[in-house]
């Protein structure tokens, strides 16, 4: 099973982005999809999860600028960030709990997407 994450790059504050993250491999099914992120200096934290359902949760700081959905067909959750801010500006991993078709479930993270915000 493997994640690739895609849709990061250099964007100007109030600039907006998409991020993907799909899925591949020997999946039965994907419970929750998360995306987190980690500046530099500064810890992981987690930015948004979607179950299978479409429950989402947001980090409070950015509920109303960042958009997870997901579309369950491709195995990809996407990630819509608006309105961004230089201190948006991290690496982001996206992240999933993966039932495989050996029926082991495992947490699976991607390599990773660089988003920049200047001013």
């Amino acid at each position: 099973v493997q994640l690739q994450a895609f849709g990061g790059g250099p964007v100007q504050a109030g600039g907006s982005l998409r991020l993907s993250c799909a899925a591949s491999g020997s999946i039965f099914s994907i419970y929750v999809m998360r995306w987190y992120r980690q500046a530099p200096g500064k810890e992981r934290e987690l930015v948004a999860s979607i179950t299978n359902g479409g429950t989402t949760n947001y980090a409070d700081s950015l509920k109303g600028r960042f958009t997870i959905s997901r579309d369950n067909a491709k195995n990809t959750v996407y990630l819509q960030m608006n309105s961004l801010k230089v201190e948006d500006t991290a690496v982001y991993y996206c992240n999933a709990d993966i039932w495989t078709k050996l029926s082991i479930k495992s947490t699976y993270w991607g390599q990773g997407t660089q988003v920049t915000v200047s001013s």
